[in-house]
Parts: structure tokens; C-alpha cells; sequence
């Protein structure tokens, strides 16, 4: 009886895991206050048709006022309102999902932006370490320089400290209906600290008593807030309950100090006047900054002294803690809340080589993820296969380096990528000519590796000196602890460890307090052995010190916050030495200077195309793939043309000996040298190829904006002229150089030689950047559009690509498509439209094929003939479906050096690509073009495939035999 009421009853069907969600395709939006939720939801409707799937957004958060990129947040808990209101940002999501699309958000986890806007960082400054925030920024309270004990430097002055105090740029202020005081220089203010607070209330307290009697309510009120400010907890090495203790009796205080200046006129009265005495008297007004939690400095000592870590060299971005809980807790709360809503499908995570522990990090937030989706099915395991929302990593590898597949992620936003295709449009056979021909016109015949490391030096040297000083510093101490290492003097130290960070090959290792990877060792091994031989003078056993310290074979857990705290220092020179100024040296061909790129090798062979396509698909299917972003030096199609420089060697030397010649009278003599120099010259004619747009051209726009562009270049490589120490005859020289050059006032043979040779460069750069097109939709990975790239885009570095974008003329293009006339596309390629219908095509076949492109085979196909290097052709393939995709490279010389299309036998003689030799015929069916084509003996005629249309897509009927 009991068994059969058993049976009846029903049983609950068990749930099923939520697990990530996979994009087909991203747009990223730049939001700010000239592009908000209202400008975006109006483009919901294009995506879609588009065949974007999520959008891809800038951070959304509270940054600075002004901001136009959105990492320099300063208030995780709310939405920025310079992009729209909650109800807007509500309006946004409700019109993404009613659409079809999701939302992955750019968040930043390492750095804030500080000033007088984020509430953590004034409390930091005014109260110190006995700030409930004092942790949450990576601040050495301990620094090497004594003054700066319980101190954070603020390079705010526009002049030395003394001078400044002197002509009296610094003024105490007193907010009565407050109780604070504060100290001001122009826009600048900040919080004085309370336990100084009675340094200017007992200034002239001898006044008060005579005027009001010193038993008068208000008097004694006074003189007892005095004594409670005297006695507030000790910032000396303080504890927790210090600190809340410290927090109450402050509050109570000031609250007291408010109420008497609002309850008695005469002691509000007292301290306007005493105000205006103290700041006359300079050495009361420098005793009461000596006695801050903040000591404010000449801009140009940051290099050198500051001790809180930044993002980079930038003194508003400060870093954070991630590290800690609480951090955590209060950074991530809200985000993770607007994930649990279903608001957002997943992060992109920005520069993740500056957190503390970044495993840790991305457990932390899958982990919390994972709680409210899959909490009541099973409990969370770091499975990097099971991962419950889809997270990618603003991550750059060299070429030799791997994302740790233990990582809780997607992957990357697709650097490498962006590099590994780009060389397949550069010629390796001529690179032994390119480099000549560079070396020759501009004398530089350094070797880049060299210059790397001389750079990385330079830059440890200068911008990131204070970084330098405070690791320095923490080893020295390190060393005093052992007596075979007490002798390593200060000096020497921090010597080794410059050269060690110099020699390092890879932005970072990630060696935690519990491991160190066979790789990250070897890393570490061979950065300190390099180092050792480029410094013979030095003891070589520091280096062994520092090695064994690196690798935690010294245990003690000082040490082993050095080895972590080490790892967040090479990213920054990395950065700052290759990105940031070796690529804006070493111009051989500027379209391979790209973030994560390598600039020592020049260019990619197919095999190698597909090896990383295969490598991705084992690793990190679902990684990020992309051809141009917000941190792009220059645009994918700026790139694609550049690249055809490398298919004619001879063209461009001859074109640089003439234009050299002519464009000599140009320059500017500046005490005996010719300004520009020839390597800048050299970088101006490629910018300009790559630059000059389609169509009627705005000159006076297009002037400014590459005068722009060149002026921040030159100030990057910090040769002539820099950000610190601007050479204003050098930059103006540039500026008239170029001005020069686009000339259209008077005769400009130069301007006119330059458009020919453009306009030729720009067709075969156009049919570049289309196999460009071609390859990112269909390749393993997860396409990333950026904002208005669907069709030509020639912009350069910040802030030029983060111009707006004229959506009006590109929803128009997109309508005109719903059934193209290939002949009119072809013809008409220079409006943009070419680009725009091979990218809509591809994410419309992504979409109809989801198992194809999400989790499908990729596998790459032999191609035999005369013109069997010219070609790129691969299978993605599902058990159900099976795709072909062909684009072919390096088409200069195909097309007898004439702008015509590389279709036909004329351009693919006797190129064949073999599918499977035993295979029985099948039709491929072209989803540009919708001809049909059929296989003989497994084998296709390139000719056949590409007849009409110069790329191919091609769905088979059929699958060859496995």
C-alpha cells in the first residue's frame, strides 16, 4: 500500500546546471557622455540585423566627470550618470533581451581613479592608516623614505612645494556647517586630518578667551573638543578596533565642532578670522601639511617617490587590493547583483596582470556567480570546463606563452589573435629587404630585442622609478635577514633587479603562495641568468638571491609577498617600455606594432595560422578574437594596408628615395639636425597610406588628426621630445612638416605622387583587410566587433578611435543589402559596403550553425599549385554540418601589380585545394555568390571556387570520407 502511494507521487525533475552563456558575436559600444544607454538602445535594432548576438560595453560604473573611456571609475555601487539613469540602463537591458541580444560589461578590477571625487581615497588621505579604506589601495605605509611614514605623496603641484607655500597657492579652508577643515591649490582640495585639527583651533585660542571669558559655554565647548581631538587612537601600528574606536570618536568630534559653529556665531566668527591669520603665518601653515597623512609634492617627483602603486605611470589611477574580501566584496557587489538580475551575460576583465593573485580573482568571481545559478543543483568546482558565466581576460602573450588552463576563463580578448592574422598579410620572404630599406633611410640598425631592453631600462630609469625603489627596498630588507646575503648593498640590489625586469620575456608569471609553475620557473630562470650576463660587474650571486627568492625557495612569507608583489611590476615596464615606447622606435613596418605584438619576427606562415587556430580549439574555444579594439594603435584597415608594403620592397624604397628628396626643404633645422628625423619621417609616410580615407577628403581634418597622432607618437618614444619634457621646437617642426606634406594651397608635387602611389596601396589593401574580414568570423573564437568597423575604418590611436560614429550611414548601407548585386558591391567597394556584407553574411552563418562555430572541428586543408601560398582554406565542422572557407593573402604580386580582382584562372591557374583525395564528389554551395560548385576526387579548383567573388565561403552537401 505504502509502495503503491510511493509510485504515485510525483517526482521533481532534477535541474539542469546553468552554465555560460556563449556569444556568436560582439559589438563593443565606448560608452561616455557623448554615447549613452538612450544613443545605444536606438542600435539595438541594427545589431540584430547586423548579427550580433551581445553587446560588449565599456565600463558602465561611476568614473571621473569627463571621463570618455570609463576606467578611472570612482564608485563601484552606482551606474555612471554622464551615460544614463538606472531607468535607462533598465530601458537598455529590456531592449537588448527583447531583441535576442546580452550584455558583457567591461570591469576593472585593479585600479580606481582617485581624487577628490571617490569617497574611499579622501577618507585614505585624510584619516591614513586608521582609514576603514586604508587597505583597499596598494599604498607602502612604510616606505623607504622615512618623511613618508603614514604618508601617501601627492605630485599635485605645478611647482616645487616651497615656492608654491611661498606665493601662497595653498590655503586652509573651514566648513562651519561641516565642522572639516580642508586645504585647497586651484581645483585641488583635501581633507585635513583630525588629529591636526587642534594645531589651528589653539592658534590664537588666548583671543577667543579674552573676548568671550574662558568660562563661557562656548569657550569650554571648545577647549573640550580640543582635548578629544588630542586624544584620538594613535595611527602607529594600528589594530581593528583601534581603527572603529578611532572612526567614532572622530565622528563625534567633528558632529560637535558643526553644532558649536552653528549654536555660537562668535566661535564661527573666530575661526573665519583665525583662518586668514594662519594661512599668512608660512610656517604654521607647512607645520600643519608636515603633520598630514598626505605630503604634497612637485608633479615631476612621482617617478621617484610615490608610494602608492598606479595604474601603469598614471598618478589619478591608483591601485587596489583585489586581493582582500572585503575589496572584493565592495568593488564586485553591484555587478554581481546586475548578473544575478540576468542583466548581464559576462565580463571582460581588465588588466588582469595587475591583480595580486589573478586565479584567485577569477575563481572569486565564478565562484559567486555559481552560488546564486547552480547552488541548489551541486556545489562549485574550479572546473575550468563547467564554467557558469562567460569571463575573458584583457590578457597580452608572447608568442611562446600560454593562458593558464586552469584559469576560470574563456579565454582572452584576443591580442594574439589580432597579431597571428595580421602577419599572414605580411611577406616573410622579404624581410631581410624590408630591413635593409629601414635601416638604410633612417641609420637605426640597433637590433630590436636590444632596443626592448634598453627601453624597458629607460623606463624604470624614469616613469616607473618609485616602483622600482619600493621593491628595492622590501628585498633589501629580505637580504638583511640572512647573513650570506646581509653584504648586497641597496645600490647593487636594486641594479640587479632593474637588469632581471629588463631581460624579463613575458608581461608576468603566476606564482602563487603555494606553487610555482614549470614555466613561470623557467621564466624566472632564464630572465636572471640574462640578466647576469649583460652585467658582469655586478656579484653575480644576488642574482642567484633573487632567483631563488622569485621562485619562494626561500620560505618565509615576507618572501613570498615579494615573489607575488614582483609579478605586478614586469607588467607595467612591459607595457610601458615595448608598447608604449619601442613600438613607437622600431618603425619597420608600423602595422605589426600592435599591442602583443612581436616585432622581432615579421610576419605568419599558414602553418602557423593554423597551429594557433588548432591550439584554440583545445584550450580556449570560446576565447575572444579580435581585429581592432579600443586600445589599437591603428585601425584593422589602417593595418591591412600598411601590410602591402611588404609585398613590393623595391616600390617603397623607390617611392622613400624620391619622396625623401623632395620633402628635404620641408624640414626644420633645429641646432644642426633636421627635425623631423628620418625615423620619424619614415613613420609619417606610413601613417598617412594607411590613414588616408575613401573618397572626397577633408583636409584640414585629416591634417589635424594625423598632426595629432604623430605629436603623441614622438612623445611616446621619448627620444626627442616626451609627456615629462616637451621639446616645443622639435614638435613644432613636426606639425609644419606635415602641414607641409597635405599642402593644397599651392603646387604639391609631393601630394600628388603620394595620392597615385595611395590609391594603388589602398586596392590591395582593401582586399586585405576583406580575407581579414573573412577569417576573424570563421576561425575558432568568439568575434569582437569594434564600434563602426563593419565597414572601413581608418583611425588611429586614442582618442581618435573613440571619434562618433556616423551609425546613420552604416544602418543605411546595411539595408541596401537585403539582396546585394555582387557586381555593385565590387564596384563600389570604397563606400564600405563589401566589408559590411561579408561581416552580416558570416555572423548570419555563425548563427544558423551554432555547433559549427561554438564547439565545431578546425581543420586545415592542403592547398598544392603555383599559387598554393596565396591561399588560407580550412573546414569548420560539426556532425551535421560541414563548412569550407577560403581567402586568399599577399595578392600584389598575383595581380601582375594591376587593381583588378584576384578571381579566375587568370589569377589561381592550376591551384587546387584537397579536401579528401578518396572522398566521393560533393557540392559546395557559395553563401556570397550562391553559385555551386562540385569536388573531383575530393579536390576543388581555386578557380572555380573564387570565379566571381574574391573570398569564399562554401557549404558542403556532404561531408568527405572520414
Amino acid at each position: 500500500m505504502i509502495t503503491d502511494q510511493m509510485n504515485q507521487l510525483e517526482v521533481p525533475e532534477a535541474k539542469a546546471l546553468q552554465l555560460a552563456e556563449i556569444p556568436q558575436g560582439t559589438y563593443r559600444f565606448q560608452f561616455n557622455q557623448h554615447f549613452t544607454f538612450q544613443n545605444a538602445i536606438a542600435l539595438i535594432p541594427y545589431l540584430k540585423k547586423l548579427g550580433i548576438t551581445h553587446c560588449y560595453a565599456s565600463p558602465l560604473f561611476k568614473a571621473r566627470p569627463g571621463s570618455l573611456h570609463g576606467y578611472d571609475i570612482i564608485d563601484h555601487s552606482q551606474l555612471n550618470p554622464e551615460i544614463g539613469s538606472k531607468e535607462d540602463f533598465e530601458q537598455f537591458v529590456e531592449a537588448l533581451h527583447s531583441n535576442g541580444l546580452g550584455l558583457i560589461v567591461d570591469i576593472v578590477p585593479n585600479h580606481m581613479g582617485i581624487g577628490s571625487d571617490n569617497h574611499w581615497w579622501m577618507d585614505v588621505l585624510e584619516n591614513g592608516p586608521m582609514s576603514e579604506y586604508a587597505y583597499y589601495f596598494d599604498i607602502d605605509w612604510s616606505p623607504l623614505k622615512d618623511e613618508l611614514y603614514a604618508k601617501v605623496l601627492l605630485p599635485v603641484l605645478g611647482e616645487q612645494y616651497g615656492i608654491i607655500l611661498e606665493n601662497g597657492e595653498i590655503q586652509l579652508q573651514f566648513n562651519p556647517h561641516a565642522g572639516q577643515l580642508t586645504l585647497h591649490y586651484y581645483e585641488h582640495f583635501w581633507p585635513v586630518s583630525p588629529t591636526s585639527y587642534p594645531q589651528v583651533l589653539k592658534y590664537r585660542l588666548d583671543i577667543l578667551i579674552a573676548r568671550l571669558g574662558e568660562n563661557s559655554i562656548p569657550v569650554l565647548e571648545y577647549q573640550s573638543i580640543i582635548r578629544e581631538l588630542e586624544h584620538l587612537p594613535s595611527y602607529l601600528n594600528p589594530q581593528l578596533e583601534d581603527v572603529t574606536l578611532y572612526q567614532q570618536e572622530k565622528r563625534i568630534a567633528l558632529k560637535r565642532l558643526e553644532n558649536l559653529c552653528n549654536q555660537s556665531p562668535e566661535i564661527e566668527v573666530f575661526l573665519a578670522e583665525n583662518l586668514v591669520a594662519f594661512n599668512h603665518a608660512k610656517d604654521n601653515l607647512h607645520e600643519l601639511l608636515e603633520m598630514q597623512h598626505y605630503r604634497l609634492a612637485y608633479w615631476r617627483v612621482a617617478s621617484d617617490e610615490i608610494n602608492y602603486r598606479r595604474f601603469f605611470d598614471v598618478n589619478d589611477l591608483a591601485a587596489l587590493n583585489m586581493e582582500y574580501p572585503q575589496v572584493f566584496y565592495e568593488t564586485h557587489r553591484y555587478i554581481l547583483s546586475l548578473a544575478q538580475e540576468g542583466k548581464i551575460s559576462g565580463f571582460r576583465i581588465d588588466h588582469p596582470d595587475g591583480l595580486y593573485d589573478p586565479a584567485l580573482y577569477f575563481q572569486q568571481v565564478q565562484e559567486e556567480i555559481w552560488k546564486f545559478k547552480n547552488a541548489d543543483v551541486e556545489p562549485f568546482t574550479a572546473d575550468p570546463k563547467r564554467l557558469p558565466f562567460y569571463v575573458v581576460v584583457e590578457k597580452i602573450l608572447a608568442a611562446y606563452e600560454r593562458l593558464p588552463e586552469t584559469w576560470q576563463v574563456h579565454g582572452t580578448t584576443g591580442y594574439k589573435f589580432s597579431n597571428i592574422l595580421n602577419g599572414l598579410f605580411i611577406n616573410t620572404a622579404h624581410e631581410e629587404k624590408f630591413t635593409r630599406i629601414y635601416q638604410e633611410f633612417t641609420g637605426q640598425v640597433e637590433s630590436y630585442l636590444d632596443l626592448v631592453y634598453r627601453c624597458k631600462k629607460l623606463i624604470m630609469k624614469t616613469s616607473l622609478s618609485s616602483e622600482l625603489n619600493m621593491l628595492s627596498h622590501q628585498l633589501n630588507r629580505l637580504s638583511e635577514k640572512n647573513w650570506r646575503t646581509r653584504d648586497y648593498t641597496l645600490n647593487n640590489i636594486r641594479r640587479a633587479l632593474l637588469e632581471v625586469v629588463a631581460c624579463f620575456p613575458v608581461y608576468r608569471t603566476y606564482v602563487t603562495h603555494d606553487s610555482v609553475s614549470k614555466k613561470d620557473q623557467e621564466y624566472i630562470e632564464w630572465a636572471t641568468a640574462a640578466a647576469k650576463k649583460r652585467t658582469p660587474l655586478l656579484e653575480p650571486s644576488i642574482f642567484d638571491f633573487i632567483r631563488n627568492t622569485l621562485l619562494m625557495q626561500n620560505t618565509g612569507e615576507e618572501d613570498k609577498y615579494f615573489a607575488m608583489k614582483f609579478q605586478q611590476f614586469t607588467g607595467p615596464v612591459m607595457a610601458k617600455g615595448v608598447e608604449d615606447t619601442c613600438f613607437y622606435r622600431y618603425n619597420r613596418l608600423v602595422s605589426m606594432n600592435e599591442v602583443g605584438g612581436e616585432l622581432q619576427h615579421f610576419g605568419t606562415s599558414v602553418a602557423a595560422f593554423h597551429y594557433h587556430n588548432q591550439e584554440r580549439v583545445k584550450a580556449f574555444p570560446h576565447a575572444m578574437v579580435n581585429t581592432s579594439t579600443h586600445d589599437s594603435k591603428r585601425s584593422e584597415d589602417i593595418r591591412a594596408r600598411i601590410n602591402v608594403l611588404s609585398e613590393m620592397p623595391e616600390v617603397w624604397e623607390k617611392q622613400l628615395d624620391y619622396w625623401c628628396r623632395m620633402n628635404r626643404p620641408k624640414k626644420t633645422d633645429i641646432d644642426d639636425m633636421l627635425a623631423p628625423d628620418a625615423n620619424d619621417e619614415y613613420f609619417i609616410y606610413q601613417t598617412l597610406l594607411g590613414v588616408w580615407p575613401f573618397g572626397d577628403v577633408d583636409m584640414e581634418n585629416l591634417c589635424s588628426r594625423v598632426e595629432d597622432y604623430v605629436l603623441k607618437a614622438a612623445r611616446e618614444s621619448k627620444v626627442h621630445t616626451s609627456w615629462i619634457n616637451q621639446n616645443v621646437a622639435y614638435e613644432e617642426a613636426l606639425q609644419k612638416f606635415i602641414r607641409a606634406l597635405l599642402n593644397t594651397k599651392t603646387g604639391n608635387p609631393f601630394l600628388e605622387d603620394f595620392i597615385l602611389f595611395q590609391q594603388q596601396v589602398a586596392y590591395w589593401g582593401m582586399l586585405n583587410a576583406l580575407s581579414q574580414t573573412l577569417l576573424k568570423y570563421t576561425v575558432p573564437g568568439v568575434p569582437d566587433l569594434y564600434q563602426g568597423n563593419e565597414i572601413w575604418d581608418f583611425s588611429l590611436v586614442d582618442p581618435d578611435n573613440r571619434r562618433p560614429i556616423d551609425y546613420g550611414y552604416r544602418e543605411n548601407l546595411l539595408n541596401q543589402l537585403t539582396s546585394p548585386v555582387l557586381k555593385s558591391l565590387l564596384s563600389d567597394y570604397k563606400s564600405g559596403s563589401l566589408k559590411l556584407w561579408v561581416t552580416a553574411t558570416c555572423l548570419s552563418l555563425r548563427k544558423t550553425y551554432p555547433d559549427v562555430f561554438d564547439d565545431g572541428e578546425y581543420v586545415p586543408l592542403e592547398v598544392t599549385g603555383e599559387r598554393a601560398e596565396h591561399v588560407i582554406a580550412f573546414l569548420r565542422r560539426s556532425q551535421e554540418k560541414t563548412i569550407l572557407i577560403v581567402a586568399p593573402r599577399c595578392l600584389y604580386g598575383l595581380t601582375h601589380r594591376h587593381t583588378r580582382l584576384p578571381v579566375g584562372k587568370v589569377i589561381w591557374k592550376d591551384t587546387e585545394i584537397v579536401l579528401n583525395a578518396n572522398a566521393e564528389p560533393s557540392d559546395l554551395k557559395n553563401i556570397f555568390t550562391h553559385e555551386t560548385v562540385q569536388t573531383q576526387a575530393g579536390k576543388v579548383m581555386l578557380a572555380d571556387l573564387l570565379k566571381i567573388f574574391p573570398v569564399g565561403v562554401f557549404e558542403i552537401s556532404n561531408h568527405p570520407a572520414e
